[in-house]
This record gives structure tokens, C-alpha cells and sequence, in this order.
């Protein structure tokens, strides 16, 4: 999904614009590569420390100690990182940006220090998941658009790179409220492992409530893009989509999440809050064919 989404902005969107690109297609091949390496890095760590946590909430799903051993587990992590931050100051030196490594690295020390230990501080966990999600849209920006932006072109390439942060701030709101219904989800086996999740501070209830404020922010942001760029260009074809794909299953989770309960209840909502995520981001596709089709 986090390759689909970044090959998605660049062919379905970047490559439609007049602009110049710092990368070429191989070059923004291995930024993809690069970033999809430190998220599986992410994953195994996380799986890892979770084996104790994932063998209550979910024993179906524990790999490390079953499926491979822990060793091999460490091993595929370390190859999986080193890769991706390889590949990382690799690709910072062909745009002449070297300082841009560092970036790699942090990505990579922040999924650590999430498994091992800011996971279980209320909601920083959650932020930092939800931060890096964000950053794996920006990160196309840093490093095919900004490397490419001269004084002629400065005003273009700003718009574009607002547009990304614009989804950027769409996933991070999106999956910061996603974090906080996994951790409802996943309360009895963070509680066993003194966890101090937010609902285990606090309670379901009350987490379930914050989490139906948090999604009221993203509702009424959406709702307000989708008036003020959609309908103004007359994108109908697009503002359908966003109605259809986003704002609806988002007031449809409000709705829900009133009456949530079970453990059932709160991982349907995880999903529903998933594809929003999933479609969310595909709307740049939409948009784009929207924007060629009324041209």
C-alpha cells in the first residue's frame, strides 16, 4: 500500500504537470524500494517486542517463535535497514543532497524506539506512527521536488508540494485516530504487558470518545477542501468520489463508534478507517483524470 501510494502521486499526478523532476523513473524506483525496506524493518521490530502482546490479542498472527526464530527475526531487521539507508544516502547523493541521508536514519531509529518503547507512552506512540506514515508522502516531495526548484519554476513547485502536504495531513489525522482504535482493540494484551496505552489510562469509553472528536477534525477538513478546491473547479467527478469515499464512511464511523463495544466492533472500525486511508489517497488519481477530462 505505501508503494502503491507513492508510485501513485508520482506517475498518476507529478508526472502530469510541466515540472522537471530531480529523480528519474529508477531513481524514484529505489526511493520507493528505500521506503518500503524501513517500514518492513518497522514491521519486524515491531513483532518482535509484540510476541508476548500478539500471542493474547491475536495468536493466529504470531510469526517470531513460530514461523522464524528470533534470531532470524533480528537478522532480517538489520539486513532490511541497512538496505534501506543505503539506498537512502545513495539517492541523497545523486540529487547532491547528501545531508538528506540523515532523514533514512531517523525514519529508522523512530520505528525502533516506537517498538521498544514509545508504544507504550499514551498516545506518542500513536503520534509518531502516524508522523511517519505522513512523512512517506513528503519525503516525495523532498526528494523529487524541492532538489528541482529554481527561481522560474518556485511558485509551481510550492503549490505542488502543498498539495502533498495537504495529504500528508490527511494520513497522519486519519491514521493517528486508526492507532488509537488498535489500542482499544488490543487493550487486554497491553494491559497484561503494562502497557500505559490511553485506554488502558482512561478507559474504553472515554477513548472512544476522543477518538469520535479526533475524526470530526478530518470530516470537517475534508469537507471544507472539497468546497473550496473541488467544487470551485467544477470537479464534480471528484467532489462524487470524495462524498462517496471519504466523507460518508467517515460520518458513517462517528456514527458507529456511539455504539461500539466489542473487540469485533472496534476492528471493523480500524478497516472502514483503513480503506479511507486506502481511497483517500487514491482520490489524487481522480482528481488528476478529473482535471484532464474537463481540460
Amino acid at each position: 500500500m505505501l508503494a502503491f501510494m507513492q508510485l501513485l502521486f508520482r506517475y498518476a499526478f507529478l508526472k502530469q504537470q510541466v515540472i522537471p523532476h530531480a529523480l528519474s523513473d529508477w531513481q524514484y524506483g529505489l526511493l520507493v524500494l528505500s521506503t518500503v525496506l524501513l517500514a518492513a524493518a518497522g514491521y519486524v521490530i515491531n513483532n518482535i517486542y509484540d510476541v508476548a502482546t500478539d500471542s493474547i490479542n491475536k495468536p493466529q498472527d504470531v510469526v517470531v517463535g513460530k514461523g522464524i526464530t528470533e534470531t532470524a527475526a533480528y537478522n532480517i531487521y538489520i539486513g532490511l535497514n541497512i538496505s534501506g539507508v543505503a539506498i537512502g544516502f545513495i539517492l541523497s547523493n545523486i540529487i547532491l543532497r547528501p545531508s538528506f541521508a540523515s532523514l533514512f536514519i531517523l525514519i529508522a531509529t523512530l520505528l525502533y524506539f516506537y517498538a521498544t518503547t514509545l508504544k507504550q507512552i499514551m498516545i506518542l506512540g500513536n503520534f509518531v506512527v502516524a508522523l511517519l506514515l505522513a512523512v512517506s508522502v513528503l519525503i516525495i516531495g523532498v526528494f523529487d521536488i524541492f532538489p528541482a526548484t529554481t527561481a522560474e519554476n518556485q511558485a509551481q513547485m510550492a503549490s505542488l508540494f502543498s498539495i502533498l502536504i495537504d495529504y500528508a495531513l490527511f494520513a497522519f489525522m486519519i491514521n493517528f485516530i486508526r492507532e488509537i482504535i488498535k489500542d482499544i482493540e488490543d487493550v487486554n494484551g497491553d494491559y497484561n504487558q503494562g502497557m500505559n496505552t490511553l485506554p488502558i489510562a482512561i478507559g474504553i469509553n472515554r477513548t472512544a470518545k476522543i477518538a469520535l472528536g479526533f475524526a470530526v477534525i478530518p470530516f470537517i477538513l475534508s469537507a471544507l477542501y472539497v468546497n473550496a478546491y473541488f467544487m470551485e473547479n467544477k470537479l464534480y467527478i471528484a467532489v462524487f468520489y470524495a462524498f462517496a469515499t471519504v466523507l460518508a464512511p467517515l460520518l458513517y464511523f462517528i456514527v458507529k463508534i456511539f455504539d461500539a463495544k466489542s473487540q469485533k466492533d472496534f476492528h471493523h472500525l480500524s478497516t472502514i478507517l483503513k480503506l479511507i486511508l486506502f481511497f483517500g489517497i487514491l482520490s489524487i488519481l481522480v482528481i488528476a483524470l478529473n482535471i484532464k477530462y474537463n481540460a
